[in-house]
């Protein structure tokens, strides 16, 4: 019996169209469907742009990108580590309902359909450059975390995940000259690999943001010349660990330490990407068709890590990466899509990037029959349309010893799996200064009970309820 993934993969590719049951999917016609691109930054901090205040940081690309579309204020990664947003970018479901945990926990399972799986379906073509970490690359070779025979297990690269074309690696490099390593003029040990299950030899030298952008740009030119609406998951390295750039970045900073000048160049080199890809978008005529989605995978590093370059800003949130405090989950978000968004847009309305996938499909007016469930993001198109004045739903989180639940006003977390709660107002205090668990009872009560039931439901999906 063919599993659902591989009879959509297989639909996807052509294999099935004539046999194509019509209670998979349903379809309403658009005149002209949206590119679609979703860029996200690794460990960049809400406070790390200048469009979030930072005055120290040049991010003139991505400010001019937030000052042309619309500007979240409470935009939340899936979890407050990378693995785990990745997956819920991709699905629309929280990552506890399949497996991954943490970083290098887990990778994304044949029976999830990820957004790329569900696009090819409606004549996309996909394309992943940068970070996957959403599983292995090889079963051949050590390579990066886990690649490898002894790995072999968690192999799930993104060309089996949906995507057409690639240059991915498994998890993190250097953000300048990303195969070597800093401290031993060594290889680094991860490597970039595309579709055919090769690695890649050439043009890995210098800024690793360039270094993906070099193969965005051909695969968003193909699609353009073919008038192929593209799908491009765009997830770069920088600003994660190990922090470098090179002098002509360094320069700019030349009044600060060699540190700062590592981590503030780093971001600059990737904002000369995004604006890079905007030209691009506008000289092929495409732009304005275009949905780009901006953010990063979690709140900023530690300050205290062995290279002392992490200076990555929380702004004025509590917490960073590993938190589910509002540091390590609140993220620079922006969404510039010039067709459908006006510009100078800013809402603080709560979204999440598992609010991706269902946005995407009520957009294009399709949805897969049989996908697992339930989904934990909304769809977005309501906020797009200027609809939206509350979010419907409250956003669940589980991480390590963590929970939290997060509503329009209102945060309930724990950091002993439960045992005991804080609660704060984040209209009236952002920064999680004051504990309202004890003034206001009755809401804390409600928001543990509505946080239980979804954390039971993410154990039966663990156990493979969702998978029919």
């Amino acid at each position: 019996m063919v599993n659902r993934r591989d009879f959509i993969r297989s639909v996807a590719s052509g294999a099935l169209v004539l046999s194509l049951p019509k209670a998979l999917f349903s379809k309403t016609t658009e005149t002209e469907k949206p590119n679609i691109i979703l860029c996200m930054a690794d460990d960049m901090g809400w406070g790390d742009p200048g469009f979030n205040g930072n005055k120290i940081i040049k991010t003139v690309n991505l400010d001019a990108m937030a000052k042309a579309g619309m500007r979240f204020t409470r935009f939340y990664s899936g979890a407050p580590v990378c693995s785990p947003t990745r997956g819920s970018c991709l699905t629309g479901r929280h990552p506890y309902r399949y497996g991954i945990f943490f970083a290098n926990t887990g990778h994304m399972p044949k029976e999830e359909i990820t957004l790329a799986e569900a696009l090819k379906t409606q004549g996309y073509t996909t394309g992943h450059f940068g970070k996957w970490h959403l599983g292995t690359l090889t079963t051949k070779e050590k390579d990066s975390n886990r690649g490898g025979p002894k790995g072999a297990k968690h192999y799930s690269p993104p060309w089996k995940n949906g995507f057409d074309v690639c240059f991915s690696t498994e998890a993190k490099v250097p953000t300048w000259n990303p195969m070597e390593n800093p401290d031993t003029n060594k290889p680094y040990g991860t490597y970039y690999w595309i579709q055919d299950s090769t690695k890649v030899t050439e043009n890995l030298q210098g800024d690793d943001s360039r270094v993906i952008m070099d193969r965005v740009v051909p695969f968003i030119q193909n699609a353009a010349d073919k008038s192929e609406p593209f799908f491009a998951v765009i997830w770069f390295h920088a600003p994660h660990l190990p922090v470098l750039t090179g002098p002509q970045y360094r320069k700019i900073y030349s009044q600060y330490t060699e540190d700062e000048q590592h981590y503030y160049g780093c971001i600059t080199a990737l904002d000369g990407q995004i604006g890079r890809l905007r030209t691009q978008l506008r000289e092929l005529g495409i732009a304005d068709n275009t949905m780009f989605w901006f953010c990063s995978d979690n709140g900023p590093e530690g300050k205290n890590d062995k290279q002392g370059r992490t200076r990555g800003s929380a702004g004025p949130f509590r917490g960073r990466k590993r938190s589910l405090l509002e540091g390590g989950v609140r993220v620079p978000g922006l969404l510039e899509w010039p067709a459908r968004i006006k510009a100078g847009q800013v809402t603080d309305i709560p979204c999440s990037t598992s609010d991706y996938f269902p946005t995407v499909m009520d957009i294009l007016g399709f949805e897969i029959k049989g996908r697992p469930e339930p989904v934990d993001g909304i769809s977005l198109l309501p906020l797009i349309n200027g609809k939206m004045k509350r979010r419907p739903m409250p956003i669940g989180f589980e991480s390590a010893n963590q929970l939290s639940l997060t509503d329009n006003q209102y945060k309930i977390y724990s950091s002993d799996k439960g045992k005991t709660f804080m609660l704060f107002d984040l209209t009236e205090d952002p920064g999680e200064t004051k504990d309202l668990a004890a003034k206001k009872p009755q809401i804390l009560k409600s928001m543990k009970t509505m946080l239980i039931k979804w954390r039971k439901s993410c154990q039966d999906s663990l156990a493979g309820k969702d998978y029919k």
